[in-house]
């Protein structure tokens, strides 16, 4: 795998829906499903985009394989606050794809002024919350039963990172 780490561009939207599509439907990462209609997440890319905002792809050769970003806040209080949102295709895990885009997206947002990055991550998932804390993420709560997957409850983690 030769692994490029680079800013979202808008010849990645295709690779970056289908990447997101695909972590989303594996059913224990995001929380949602599956991807949002196209032209909304195409949208939402745009404004990322065009409003210069910290969102990573990796690549492998020109194939989509992990995201990463770090969105401010949209209230006046948060301005100095980033939600963190970030998954990498299951044939691309564990292999240093998902440290590198948390790299990445942590060093934009610091330069942006950022000094708070909030995530919530399934309670389940170890591998995430293990990568998270190695970055100074600190537990900060429990949201018990957040998430409701096949019939199943399932507790999400509220992590942060102050800088």
């Amino acid at each position: 795998m030769s692994l490029e780490i680079v800013r979202t561009h808008v010849a990645h939207f295709e690779g970056l829906y289908t990447a997101i599509d695909e972590v989303a439907r594996e059913r224990r990462y995001l929380a949602f499903f599956q991807a949002p209609p196209v032209e909304a997440a195409f949208g939402f890319f745009r404004s990322i985009v065009e409003n210069d905002q910290c969102q990573f792809v990796a690549l492998d050769g020109r194939a989509v394989i992990g995201w990463c970003d770090i969105l401010p806040k949209p209230w006046d209080a948060c301005a100095h606050v980033g939600a963190l949102g970030m998954g990498v295709v299951r044939a691309a895990r564990r292999r240093g794809a998902g440290t590198r885009l948390l790299t990445a997206a942590i060093d934009c947002a610091e330069s942006k002024g950022l000094s708070r990055i909030e995530l919530a991550v399934r309670a389940d998932n170890r591998d995430a919350i293990g990568l998270y804390t190695r970055f100074g993420f600190a537990l900060e709560g429990m949201s018990r039963r957040a998430y409701r997957v096949d019939g199943q409850f399932v507790d999400v983690a509220t992590m942060a990172r102050l800088t």
